[in-house]
């Protein structure tokens, strides 16, 4: 239903746009320079006035709707409600919503059936009744844009201001969604840590999450011991810097290629086919890996005589190489396109064969874009999860040797946040601790990438 009412907006929107346009057209007469705004500008004034006001309340009510209706649902159930712990609360009244939503599944009680009628009851009335105050807002809206259009009004300025505070609207939902992960990250993680030391965790070297609790019953305590995180460090290094042994080199010399060796009609077919490795799912990456290239692996492996696991850091970091060959090959041959061509000019006027320019000229100049490029490429691998899961397995191995079975960071955070958990306990905490972590690593990495950048612009510019 809400989805139908923004096509409705959206209808409404165009009716208003092209109303005001033509209302301020019939103003004018024959002579359109005596609006003081163009007619378009009095289009988008009808326009917000009709939509705007509605659209506010539609996303309020997106928001804060399904809070509302749990509150009037639970006020009519608080009998039932009163002999339940909170997260028997919550479970009651999701499996309430869900009942009358048509998505539940199992046998529901006679309690959860009657809160579902009730829940579906208060929606149906709420639709209507904020249904008709949309139309009301809408209508009330076009009418004021009607009547106030003249040939004086001043809509640009108006039009234009609400732009602007649209801009910063969304300016500021973007900074706000940035502040509220990481504190987020940070609370979760501080609970984490009053549970597992902070040493322990970055140096530990046992990391065994499904083992945490120790006792039983009202004595149960969290063991300390099986959070060491060094392994999935360690595997995330490790699978990590695989990757980027392939995609390196080999992107970058593709680019290389693309930009100052390739004919036109070379680079014409082969850079879209190169890039289409980029719009690949990852899970298609995982299945090529585990199907493909860890039975190729193992098999070679053992011709050899080496013992290969069935699942190695080795499969999944060739795999990720591959897939992360576009966005260093792309972004880096815009880059080495973007040098001046008066670089390489100089360069060959001065006797300097290709080669030696695109060594000593061109890879200088454009350092700032190729080492964007190789961040992208880390950050990508850092946070992939499917491959690791099809090709390198699950399980924490504290190891060097790339034909074992490792693990990442990212995959233990999938693995502890699977199912219904309780985010009281330091099995669950983990997850955020680990992002923490992962979140530290990339902004170091960030910056340390605008130095460089800052470093070698100055320099080149």
């Amino acid at each position: 239903m809400l989805s139908s009412f923004f096509i409705a907006l959206i209808g409404v929107a165009m009716i208003a746009f092209v109303a005001g346009s033509r209302r301020a057209v019939a103003l004018a007469g024959p002579q359109i320079s005596t609006l003081h705004s163009r007619p378009s500008y009095h289009g988008g004034y009808a326009l917000i006035l009709a939509a705007g006001p509605a659209l506010i309340l539609l996303i309020l009510w997106l928001l804060l709707g399904g809070r509302i209706l749990d509150m009037m649902v639970a006020a009519r159930f608080d009998e039932v409600l009163s002999g339940l712990s909170m997260p028997q609360r919550e479970a009651f009244m999701r499996d309430a919503r869900q009942l009358a939503e048509g998505s539940i599944y199992g046998t529901p009680t006679p309690q959860t059936e009657a809160a579902a009628e009730v829940y579906r009851s208060l929606a149906a009335t709420a639709e209507i009744i904020l249904g008709i105050v949309l139309t009301m807002l809408a209508g009330a809206g076009f009418l004021l844009a009607w009547r106030t259009i003249s040939l004086r009004k001043r809509t640009r300025q108006f039009v234009e201001r609400t732009i602007m505070v649209v801009l910063i609207a969304c300016s500021v939902v973007a900074i706000l969604t940035t502040i509220g992960i990481v504190l987020s990250l940070i609370f979760e993680s501080l609970r984490f840590f009053q549970k597992v030391p902070l040493f322990d965790f970055l140096f530990g070297l046992h990391w065994s999450p499904q083992s945490a609790f120790v006792g039983a019953g009202a004595e149960a305590r969290t063991n300390p011991d099986v959070f060491g995180a060094v392994p999935l460090f360690a595997g995330t290094l490790l699978i990590t810097a695989i990757a980027m042994l392939v995609a390196a080199p080999v992107g970058l010399m593709s680019a290389i290629y693309l930009s100052d060796y390739a004919s036109k009609q070379f680079r014409a077919v082969a850079k879209p086919v190169l890039e289409v490795l980029a719009g690949i799912p990852t899970v298609v990456y995982g299945f090529f890996a585990a199907l493909t290239v860890a039975p190729f692996i193992r098999r070679s492996g053992e011709s050899i005589g080496l013992s290969v696991s069935s699942e190695s850091a080795l499969a999944a970091g060739v795999v990720m190489g591959i897939m992360i060959i576009p966005f260093v090959s792309s972004l880096s041959d815009d880059v080495i396109n973007a040098v001046p061509q008066s670089l390489r000019d100089g360069s060959a006027g001065l006797g300097a064969t290709k080669a030696e320019t695109i060594r000593r000229v061109v890879m200088p100049a454009a350092l700032p874009g190729i080492v964007s490029a190789l961040l992208l490429a880390v950050s990508r691998a850092v946070g992939e999860t499917m491959i690791v899961v099809m090709a390198a397995g699950l399980g924490a191995n504290l190891t060097a040797n790339p034909l074992e079975a490792v693990t990442t960071v990212t995959v233990q955070i999938v693995t502890l946040l699977v199912g219904d958990q309780e985010f009281d306990s330091a099995k669950t905490l983990a997850a955020f601790a680990l992002g923490l972590v992962l979140f530290c690593v990339t902004l170091t990495l960030n910056v340390v990438a605008l130095r460089v950048v800052q470093k070698y612009r100055e320099r080149y510019d």
